[in-house]
């Protein structure tokens, strides 16, 4: 199975999502530090928030085999640059959460990693486990 690295800004669901990969009770988590499980790498946001940290999330990922770039559909602008993933040595997919949220524009979530250059888009709500397993079963693919 691929190991899968996840950025994103502050609450775009990082650690949520991680939990549902995880078939782990959803509950809300800080993340402080980097944390690494079997297959998954989770990232503090002000990783990417921060001139100063944004390189160590470049360090990080060649631990993993993809690099999941995730947007909130409920974000009102994204923090990854146009074709930010040229960039990347390793495969780079993109992320939509909190897909079921009331206020959220998930063509606009679309059209920004689009723009950031992800070939790969996968919608989910963690929290009621939807997209889940198709994000699962990607990582199982050879």
């Amino acid at each position: 199975m691929k190991k899968l690295i996840l950025i994103g800004r502050s609450e775009s669901g990082k650690t949520t999502l991680m939990q549902a990969l995880r078939g782990e009770e959803i509950h809300y988590a800080k993340t402080q530090s980097v944390n690494y499980s079997d297959i998954l790498i989770d990232t503090p946001g002000e990783y990417l928030q921060s001139k100063n940290l944004g390189g160590a999330l470049a360090v990080y990922s060649y631990e993993a085999d993809v690099v999941g770039l995730l947007i909130s559909a409920t974000e009102p602008y994204s923090l990854f640059s146009p074709n930010i993933v040229s960039l990347a040595t390793r495969e780079v997919i993109g992320i939509v959460t909190k897909i079921d949220l009331p206020n959220a524009n998930v063509p606009l979530a679309d059209r920004w990693l689009k723009i950031a250059g992800c070939k790969k888009i996968f919608h989910v709500d963690s929290t009621h486990s939807y997209g889940v397993s198709e994000i699962l079963d990607y990582l199982i693919q050879r």
